[in-house]
This record gives structure tokens, sequence and C-alpha cells, in this order.
């Protein structure tokens, strides 16, 4: 049987409790330690020890299969903060103020976003129309493709 990478569970749990990025976990257990790390290793502690997850994966938000290429872009961003606002996540000060002000910018020029992923920019901001029920213009459809990593198949 393999050696076990998790020397301190408990410590390794205050990490996730603090808000510690996988990252933060994969630098500090090679300086403390001397073990080298995958993020996905501890994604599966979390998951194993009933964790919270750090993102709110929200289909309602985000109901598009987006492509690679737009997925840094600010409108979805701005969407996934958003859905960790409504999750009751912690958002830092420059993410709820940035949050804040792309949410006024809707509302003041009474527009949505819309999702095109045949389009350079695939994100535009459109005129909202009486059947917008939120900050986006809903598909007829979603095509997310991702599920919640917490689900069982």
């Amino acid at each position: 049987m393999p050696k076990r990478k998790i020397v301190d569970e408990g410590e390794v749990i205050r990490w996730f409790e603090d808000g510690w990025s996988y990252q933060d976990m994969i630098d500090e257990y090679r300086r403390k330690y001397g073990i080298d790390t995958v993020s996905s290793m501890w994604g599966n502690f979390r998951y194993r020890r009933g964790l919270d997850r750090r993102i709110a994966r929200d289909d309602e938000l985000i109901p598009w299969a987006v492509k690679k290429e737009h997925r840094q872009l600010y409108p979805v961003i701005m969407l996934r903060v958003e859905a960790r606002r409504r999750a009751g996540l912690a958002l830092d000060e420059d993410r709820a103020k940035r949050l804040e002000s792309w949410r006024v910018m809707l509302e003041e020029q009474g527009t949505v976003v819309h999702y095109d992923p045949d389009t350079a920019n695939g994100f535009s901001y459109i005129p909202r129309e009486p059947g917008d029920a939120d900050i986006i213009r809903k598909p007829p459809m979603k095509t997310t493709q991702r599920r919640n990593a917490d689900e069982r198949l």
C-alpha cells in the first residue's frame, strides 16, 4: 500500500477552513514536508472529508457550455463572483466592490449578460427584455456540460 501524503489531517482541515488555495497547500507541503502534491489530491481530500467547496457552481447564472477561450472574460468572472455571493460564500473586498459596480452598470444600462459561443468575444451585454428575470438572458436550453463535483453519478 502506498505511503499517505497527508501528514496531519487536522492541519489540512484548518487550511481549508482558513480559505487556503490548493496552490498554497502545494507550496506549504513542499516547503514544510518536502512532499510534492497536486491540486486534485487536495480536492479529493476535501470531497472525502465532506468539507465545503470553494466555488459555487450555479447553472442558473452560467447555463452555457463556455468555450475555453471565453472562460476568463470579465462577464463570466463576475457571474462566478455573483454565484459565490448567492451561495453565501465569502468575497474579498476587491471582488465585492467590483461585483457591486458591475451590477450597478447592468442596472443603469438596462442590460443583461448574453453568451454566443460563435462570436469572437462570446459574452455581450444586450438590452433587458420583460422576460429577463435575472442578470442573464437565459438560453432556451442549458448547454453547460460540467457537473457539480460533489454530485455522485
